[in-house]
């Protein structure tokens, strides 16, 4: 080193007094050379891990990683893994496997539930890929509980109850903490309020036959249980002697309590098809399965059921499925008279205001009632049922339904068409189709189900709204007119506030049927207004004769005194005591489940047509009467022309009394036979239109009441005139003061 520096500093040794010149150059060129060498030393001693020295001055990355600087480099830089896997792969392992990325490399492996079939757990790329599924059942790979039984699946495998076993609430598949439960027969207790020596004893051989239950003898208890239910409908006893509402509270309770246990107790049965028989036609056809995909049909005498097999086993369903039919045709005799409720577009438009309040629905049971029951509730498609009945011939005044019976929320029920239609009716059987599971029936319903005409719905609607107009212009005129006040005005003024209180609400609520006891409130409140309205036209009937009779009489004043005293009490006290004794005798049947009004049950609704009837034939008799009466004054009458004039007028407003004191309701009776469809058009106009002919006869056609009203509008006229002049004279003077 110090020669090198003696070189570089021009100092140069001599022998024998030359200089030496040769040997300095070569340690310059000595000293230039390990410079250089020590330079490719540190850039080699700085190449990053996971690389290697590439032609002694440059890094190159391992395989498996790579750099931001290329794949070679100089100088300083890093090799990052390559991500093999992705996104995007730059591999393929193939189906049912997985790319698992390691440092530099990468592995495949197969999905959880496959393995190589080499028994291998890794493999390199696609050629290599021979995963298959793994049988955890067998390979006790499982966490399946005791109570559960191991069935594999492809990729997986799933924990379902043992036969006689039923999934706690909230089981789990491959859960260990979550267990199935023994299959246990359903709580099934009487009916509460229900007082029956018959149906007391069927309950505690139900009662018994639970406390006995074992999964094992599931086909023996529901043997027993068939038995049971024939036996108690075949012979009712005293059942048949309870209310019409309570049998049907009964029945639903039957049909819902028969449905819960078949449905629990038949899980515990063995796969196939099963039929239970019994004496008096009560019939069970079951059919339980794993799985299947065929198409399922259950038959007996009088009905069939047709369903595929995807709809009572639904995907991930624990357990077998079964399907059920159960055919009782006892059950017809504790569902007789039971109501039928259309859907919106099936339910008759009830042509009339009034004709609603005559007639209801009272359809007959044609075929037996038979019961659907699955262990999947919900259907994806629809199920088809072909019922046997009796012999009918559909005609204009009779139509058939597919129905099923529907819970109410008080434990009771009714008929309805909702969610089923029927495909083909012949005349001994009816194909129909539902949407939902229920007990099923095929109906015969009479004349009064009509068919819907919105002509007729629109007079109705057109003609009370009319009415109801002309009878708050009535009563208005009645109450403030003081020069008309007399006994007659206060009829018409309480005939005119009924009229138009009844139509108001029957307009408003008659359809409010959502909540039971406001629609019970309705229909008691119409059944009042009703009766009252028809009342007060009873006393207009009696007035009206009093009047006629008395037409020789110059004072008038017992009549009046007679009708002051006798019109209140009766026009308001005798509708209440009507429905006070209607409501204290049956509460429960006001209020059907179509019309806030009164139920055919029990003819209840004569506690309405009874008085209506009554009322009615009375006051044709003082019509008859009245017109008898003025017949002989009419042809005792002298020349006096304003006698003359009078006594017509007062005929041609007897005349007009058919119409306000009811009468035309006899055409209600009337719409029977051809002339049906032309009577119901002639009741709804009349009838919907009685507030206009009450406005007309005693407001328009009266004379003291045109004479107040033209005093009413010259009053008005003048007051507007008065009005106007004083704003032009303000005006004026404004202009003359500026």
């Amino acid at each position: 080193m110090a020669s090198s520096v003696a070189v570089l500093t021009g100092v140069c040794t001599k022998r024998n007094g030359h200089p030496r010149l040769l040997p300095g150059l070569l340690m310059l060129l000595l000293l230039a050379l390990g410079v250089g060498a020590q330079i490719n030393s540190d850039s080699v001693r700085h190449c990053p891990p996971k690389s290697t020295i590439f032609n002694g001055d440059a890094c190159r990355c391992s395989p498996g990683f790579n750099s931001s600087s290329g794949e070679i480099f100089r100088g300083r830089g890093s090799c990052d893994d390559i991500n093999e896997c992705g996104p995007p792969p730059l591999v393929s392992c193939g189906r049912l496997a997985d790319c698992q990325n390691t440092e530099g490399s990468y592995y495949c492996m197969c999905s959880l539930g496959y393995e190589l079939a080499s028994g291998a757990t890794t493999f390199m790329n696609e050629t290599e890929n021979t995963c298959r599924d793994v049988d955890e059942c067998s390979a006790g790979q499982h966490m399946c509980h005791y109570s559960t039984v191991c069935i594999n699946t492809v990729g997986s495998y799933q924990c379902r109850c043992r036969r006689g076993w039923e999934p706690k609430p909230g089981f789990q598949d491959k859960q260990l903490n979550t267990t199935c439960e023994e299959i246990s027969f359903p709580t099934w207790t009487l009916p509460p309020g229900i007082k029956s020596h018959r149906l007391s004893n069927f309950f505690e051989r139900v009662q018994e036959l639970r406390r006995d239950f074992k999964p094992a003898l599931a086909q023996e208890t529901i043997q027993k249980l068939i038995w049971g239910v024939d036996e108690l409908l075949e012979t009712p006893g005293d059942l048949e002697a309870l209310p019409r509402s309570k049998q049907h509270y009964v029945a639903t309770n039957l049909l819902v309590g028969l449905e819960d246990v078949l449905r629990d107790v038949s899980q515990a049965l063995p796969n196939g098809l099963l039929t239970f028989n019994s004496s008096a036609g009560t019939d069970l056809s079951l059919e339980v399965q794993e799985q299947g995909h065929s198409n399922v049909t259950l038959s007996q005498n009088q009905a069939k059921m047709l369903l595929k097999w995807d709809v009572a086993h639904e995907s991930g369903d624990s357990g077998p499925s079964v399907v059920g039919l159960i055919s009782t045709p006892g059950m017809g005799k504790l569902l007789a008279e039971a109501p039928l409720v259309l859907e919106p577009e099936k339910q008759a438009v009830l042509p009339g205001a009034h004709k609603s309040l005559l007639q209801g629905v009272s359809p007959v049971l044609l075929s037996d009632v038979i019961s659907a029951f699955m262990s999947n509730k919900k259907l994806s498609s629809p199920i088809t049922y072909i019922l046997s009945h009796h012999s009918v011939t559909p005609g204009p005044t009779k139509k058939v339904f597919c129905v099923f019976w529907e819970h109410s929320q008080d434990g009771s029920g009714h008929w309805s068409t909702r969610g089923c239609t029927m495909v083909n009716s012949g005349d001994t059987s009816t194909t129909c189709q539902c949407t939902h599971l229920s007990s099923f029936a095929v109906l015969l319903a009479h004349h009064d189900v009509q068919d819907d005409d919105p002509v007729l719905a629109m007079i109705t609607y057109v003609g009370l709204g009319l009415s109801l107009l002309c009878l708050f212009l009535a009563a208005l005129t009645f109450l403030l007119c003081k020069a008309i006040q007399n006994t007659s005005t206060s009829l018409h003024l309480q005939l005119s506030i009924c009229l138009f209180l009844a139509h108001l609400l029957f307009l408003v609520a008659i359809d409010r049927t959502e909540i039971k006891v406001l629609c019970s409130i309705i229909a008691g409140a119409l059944h009042y207004l009703y009766l009252a309205s028809f009342t007060w036209m009873l006393l207009e009937g009696l007035h009206l004769f009093l009047t006629a009779r008395n037409l020789k009489v110059v004072n008038y004043s017992s009549v009046n005194r007679f009708m002051k005293k006798l019109m209140f009490p009766v026009g308001y006290g005798v509708p209440a005591i009507i429905m006070a004794i209607s409501a204290a005798s049956r509460p429960h049947l006001y209020g059907t489940p179509t019309r806030c009004w009164l139920n055919q049950e029990k003819r209840f609704i004569w506690s309405f047509l009874g008085p209506v009837c009554a009322i009615v034939s009375v006051n044709l008799a003082f019509f008859l009467m009245t017109l008898w009466i003025l017949k002989s004054k009419l042809s005792s009458l002298n020349s006096e022309v304003s006698t003359l004039q009078n006594t017509r007028m007062l005929t041609f407003k007897a005349t007009a009394q058919l119409l306000i004191l009811g009468c035309t309701w006899c055409l209600g009776i009337l719409q029977v036979g051809p002339a049906a469809h032309v009577m119901a058009y002639l009741f709804t106009i009349i009838n919907s239109l009685q507030g206009v002919f009450i406005f007309l006869v005693y407001c328009l056609l009266s004379q003291q009441v045109r004479e107040q009203y033209r005093k009413l509008f010259k009053g008005i006229r003048r007051t507007r005139a008065e009005s106007e002049k004083y704003t032009l004279s303000s005006r004026a003077t404004s202009d003359a003061s500026k």
